[in-house]
């Protein structure tokens, strides 16, 4: 109702209609109450998921680290590698004995002749 049609209305109509507005407030409240709390509980939700994904990832991550590392050491160890060869593998002159959170970026190549090349038989 518009408050032009209120002047018509005696003290006990207008105590109904003030009850009927209170209660429809508090229906519009707690209704509102109830889609808030929906939303707090599905971010939640959604954000456990997306901590469970992280962690998981940060697992990858550290496996992926730690099989890296464990390969550079493997290339440096080869006794027919050399300081140069090394350089083509590890980008900007990292040390090993660096930090191992910088990521290391490995690729692969045709071997170098030299080091692989047979001699040749002597005939007798």
């Amino acid at each position: 109702m518009m408050g032009e049609q209120l002047y018509g209305l005696g003290v006990k109509d207008l105590q109904n209609l003030e009850n009927k507005l209170e209660m429809s407030l508090q229906g519009i409240r707690m209704k509102k109450e109830q889609i808030l709390t929906d939303e707090i509980q599905e971010l939640s939700r959604r954000g456990n998921l997306i901590h469970q994904e992280n962690v998981e990832l940060y697992r990858k991550v550290n496996s992926i680290r730690q099989e890296n590392s464990e390969l550079c050491k493997k290339v440096c160890s080869t006794r027919h590698v050399n300081a140069e060869s090394i350089s083509r593998f590890i980008p900007f002159g990292t040390n090993f004995g660096e930090d191992l959170h910088v990521p290391i970026h490995l690729q692969l190549s045709q071997p170098d002749r030299q080091f692989y090349e047979t001699p040749a038989r002597e005939t007798d």
